[in-house]
Formats: structure tokens, C-alpha cells, sequence
């Protein structure tokens, strides 16, 4: 925390929704087709064509509203967003300005240092995005309108956020929301979920807010922490040396670490927003928020409470645990199969992820299914395997796609649970070594621990460990 100055930063976070069609045509906005194959009369902005606009678009906006506990407005209106740019076919933006379909919404956060917090979440709208131009070798560019009117949601937060680390937070929490809906796929890299972050600072005690600079585009939670922490400096040197921020919009250069001046900043009435009149007004009636609320998941901050009291669980086993709504639904299907939700959440956490990681596979890809994982779990409960040889069992199964019962047949895996014979392996032990049994006797208890590791090597790791220990105190009680 700055001694003279503190940070004031809001967020504009645009979110590409997974409808399978665009905003105000039929084209597909698939990502990664060949340049201009996904276009109509209507994204191209050809003169006399229409735009329709899909109601998937605005059910999809309900339950980002919903979600994020905004008023959805009974009565919104589109607007045309004017401005000139080689990829905007039609010299405006469809989008909404004074009547937006979600106002007034919120998300709480956490913090170590800020601890728990409310920030605000000004409105939510619906517009269509631009298309994409790419410079060349300097002395061309081109332009792809695949992505024009690909349709988008654009929340805007207060300027509440008072560090970078409560503006990752937000935009975290505001990702994991609109990936658990369905809405978003949340893929960063292609642009689905990307951010501008406005950034002023003022001195302490004072309510009017500094100039502020817009930082475009971000689409890293890395590069986006970096940015703002850039840009606060580069303002407090600025201020420091006597000069005044301007007000302008610059672009961020992660290799650099630095942002550099893009354009001056526009205010809204350099857009000349007035409504389209080529669209209706929209109104959504109280029974169509109902019915769209009734379609809602449940959502990760009420999971991870239902987690923690239904299951037991701890608050950071069941933070991990609904951070991805499909690692929910693996360990919710694995808890239906298994009674005992500590340890399915401790193989969830542990074992599950660990292979995921290591073969760069998602949750839905994990060969170990809940059934399988389950069938590995009971033959612990039942002692046929101690821990682990579990781990043995999981690799094999997560490699062959075979049942834990047929692994461990196969392989021999089955614990020694003889008491006969542990006591055999422990005698040839004992009598093998001497000096350490002397040791223990005279008062070194931390020889079991090498006497324990002896017996499960002799055993290659087949004999019972609780039952080992046992019968070791007590032989070498003897």
C-alpha cells in the first residue's frame, strides 16, 4: 500500500458467450476458421440487411445478471455505438447504453489483505463484438470479420477495487461464475474472457477520483496484476514529477513489463450512442427471469458451504474442489459411490489431479472415472490394499481402463494381512539386526519407523502397516 496515494481501479470484462450461433444472424463463430467463411449480409454490414436478435443471447444475460445479483431490467434497449475502424463493417457497434439488461449487481470477495469485501457491479449489456485486423509486414493489413457480431457480454464494475490483488479476485471470481453457467468457456488465450482495467490513484482522505488510464485487452490474470501494478507507478512518478496524468487508453507489453500510450480516451458522448432503430426495445417479462432462474446450476459459493456442511469437509478442501464445476460433479459422483467424503476428497485433490496435470487432460478426460476410483477406495476400506499399493492400483487402472479387483489380481497386489506370516518376516528381521532392536529397547522409539519400512520392503510392500506396527511393538517388547 502506497503511504500518499490510493488506487482506484474498475473493470470493463467482456464475456464471448458459447452460443453456437451469432448475436443477430445464424453464422457459426466457431474459433479458427479460415479468414471471411463465417460471414452474412448482416455481420459484413451490407446495406438493407437486418439484424435479428437470438434469444439464447439474452437468456445467457439473465443468468450472468442472476448470477452476480443484478436487477434485470424489464424494459432495455439496443444502441449503435459509432466509431471508425477497419473492423467494424458498419461504422458502428450494436450495444446498449442508458437502458442495459442488467443494472445494480455485486460479488463479494476475499482478500489477505483487504480480508472480505463487496465490490459493485454497475450493469451488465449485451453487444456484438468487432472483427479482427491483423498488420501484416508493415505495409499491409488484414481483416477477418469471422468474429463480427460474435455475441458478447460486457460487465462493468464500480471503481471499487483497491489493489491488483483484489481486481484478480473479482475477475477470478467473475470467470468461475460464468464458466459454471455455461455462458463462457473461459478460454483466455482466444479472447473469450478478456478485460480493460481502468486505473487512477488520488491522494488519501480525497473522494474525487484522479485521471484515469485505460488498459486494453488484457487476457492473462498474470499479465492483468502486472499492468495494473505498471500503471500506478508510472502515475505516481508522473504526479511526482510535477505533471498531470491524461486521460488516454494504452496497451500493455508483457515481454516489456511496461504499457505505452495507445489513443486518447473517449468519453460516451464521443460515440454518439442513439438507440438502433433497426432493433425492438426488449422486454423480458418477471415469468422469463423465473424461468431462466430455475435453469441456474448451483453456484461455487453456495457449493463449497453445502460442502462443508453436508460432507464435513474443510474450507480449502472444498474451495479446490468447486473451483471447476466438472471436478464437482466427478467428486459428487465419486461421494454417491463412497461414504466417506475425506478421503474421496483427499484422492480428488491429490491423486486425480497430480495424473491430470502430468497427461494435460481436463476432468471430463480422466480415464479413472468415479465408478473406477470408487472400486480402488473400498478395496482400501476393506484392507486388500494398504495407501499405498493404492497408488500402484490407480496408475495401473488409469493406464489399462481396468477394475482395482482385476489390477490387483493380476498383479498380486493383495495385502498380507497373515498374522503368521508378519510375524515370520519380523522374527528375520529382528534377528537381523541387533543393534537397532537394541536401540528401540533402550529408548530410541524412532527405530520403529526403520523396523515399519524393513518389514514392507521384505513384504514388497504387501504387508498390513497398522498390523505390522503392532506386532513389532509387541515382539520387540519381548
Amino acid at each position: 500500500m502506497n503511504s500518499r496515494y490510493e488506487v482506484v481501479i474498475g473493470l470493463e470484462v467482456h464475456v464471448q458467450l458459447t452460443t453456437k450461433t451469432k448475436i443477430f444472424c445464424g453464422c457459426s463463430k466457431d474459433f479458427g476458421q479460415s479468414p471471411n467463411s463465417q460471414t452474412c449480409p448482416v455481420c459484413l454490414g451490407l446495406p438493407g440487411a437486418l439484424p435479428v436478435l437470438s434469444r439464447q443471447v439474452v437468456d445467457d444475460a439473465i443468468k450472468a445478471g442472476l448470477a452476480t445479483n443484478c436487477q434485470i431490467a424489464p424494459h432495455s434497449i439496443f444502441a449503435r455505438k459509432n466509431y471508425f475502424y477497419p473492423d467494424l463493417p458498419k461504422g458502428y457497434q450494436i450495444s446498449q447504453f442508458e437502458l442495459p439488461i442488467c443494472e445494480h449487481g455485486w460479488l463479494d470477495i476475499e482478500t489477505e489483505d483487504s480480508g472480505k469485501k463487496r465490490l459493485g457491479i454497475t450493469r451488465i449489456h449485451m453487444e456484438e463484438d468487432a472483427g479482427k485486423l491483423t498488420h501484416n509486414d508493415g505495409n499491409s493489413s488484414s481483416v477477418d470479420l469471422n468474429r463480427a457480431c460474435t455475441p458478447l457480454l460486457e460487465v462493468v464494475s464500480e471503481p471499487d477495487m483497491r489493489s491488483s490483488d483484489e481486481a484478480i479476485a473479482y475477475l477470478k471470481q467473475l470467470h468461475q461464475i460464468v464458466v459454471y453457467l455455461g455462458i463462457c468457456d473461459g478460454n483466455l488465450d482466444e479472447g473469450s474472457f478478456r478485460c480493460d482495467a481502468n486505473v487512477s490513484i488520488r491522494p488519501w482522505g480525497q473522494e474525487e477520483l484522479g485521471t484515469r488510464a485505460e488498459l486494453k485487452n488484457l487476457n492473462s490474470f498474470r499479465f492483468i496484476k502486472q499492468a495494473i501494478e505498471y500503471e500506478v507507478e508510472r502515475q505516481i512518478d508522473v504526479i511526482d514529477a510535477g505533471e498531470q496524468v491524461v486521460q488516454e487508453t494504452r496497451l500493455f507489453d508483457p515481454d516489456a513489463g511496461v504499457s505505452r500510450s495507445m489513443r486518447g480516451k473517449e468519453e460516451a458522448h464521443d460515440y454518439r450512442y442513439f438507440p438502433d432503430p433497426d432493433l425492438l426495445p426488449l422486454e423480458v417479462s418477471e415469468q422469463w427471469v423465473e424461468e431462466v432462474r430455475q435453469k441456474l446450476p448451483e453456484l461455487p459459493a453456495i457449493k463449497k458451504l453445502r460442502y462443508q456442511e453436508q460432507f464435513g469437509l474443510p474450507e480449502y478442501d472444498a474451495g479446490v474442489i468447486v473451483a471447476e464445476r466438472a471436478l464437482a460433479e466427478y467428486f459428487e459422483a465419486l461421494v454417491a459411490k463412497h461414504d466417506n467424503p475425506k478421503i474421496c476428497a483427499n484422492w480428488v485433490m491429490g491423486e486425480v489431479l497430480s495424473a491430470l496435470k502430468d497427461s494435460d487432460l481436463t476432468i471430463s478426460e480422466c480415464p479413472v472415472t468415479p465408478e473406477l476410483l470408487a472400486g480402488i477406495l473400498f478395496r482400501i476400506s476393506d484392507n486388500t490394499i494398504s495407501g499405498k499399493i493404492a497408488k500402484t492400483v490407480f496408475t495401473e487402472v488409469w493406464q489399462s481402463g481396468k477394475t482395482a479387483d482385476e489390477v490387483i489380481e493380476a498383479k498380486g497386489l493383495k495385502q498380507v494381512t497373515d498374522t503368521g506370516a508378519i510375524e515370520a518376516i519380523i522374527d528375520e528381521i529382528i534377528a537381523a539386526n541387533p543393534n537397532q532392536a537394541a536401540e528401540y529397547r533402550g529408548g530410541k522409539e524412532k527405530m520403529m519407523g526403520y523396523f515399519v519400512g524393513q518389514v514392507m520392503k521384505a513384504s514388497k510392500g504387501k504387508a498390513n502397516p497398522g498390523m505390522a506396527n503392532q506386532l513389532l511393538k509387541k515382539k520387540l517388547a519381548e
